[in-house]
């Protein structure tokens, strides 16, 4: 399952009205570092399917979004629960640090 790119218009109903938690990747095409970071998301979607939603923000495109949740630096990734921000991680890390934030929230 791939990840759900996220609009201004599909972003509340896919994450804040969402009974389970959302991990989101706001990202930029020319980001170095979110390059190294997209596709270990891709795979968190795949082994969290049914137990968390895994989504990505382009900024470029979303910038609204971007400026909403005070994103200042690429890639961060935000998990929200419950509508709210559970967790928050700014730059490139390993799998399992994502997963872990993610499984927190389980």
């Amino acid at each position: 399952m791939a990840a759900i790119h996220l609009t201004k218009e599909n972003f509340d109903a896919e994450v804040l009205s969402s009974d389970v938690p959302v991990l989101v990747d706001f990202w930029a095409s020319w980001c170095g570092p979110c390059k190294m970071v997209g596709p270990l998301i891709e795979e968190l979607s795949d082994e969290f399917s049914g137990k968390a939603k895994i989504a990505k923000v382009d900024i470029d495109k979303e910038g609204e979004l971007a400026m909403r949740f005070n994103v200042m630096s690429i890639p961060t990734i935000i998990v929200f629960k419950n509508g709210e921000v559970a967790d928050q991680s700014v730059g490139a890390f390993p799998k399992g640090h994502y997963s872990d934030m993610l499984t927190k929230q389980l």
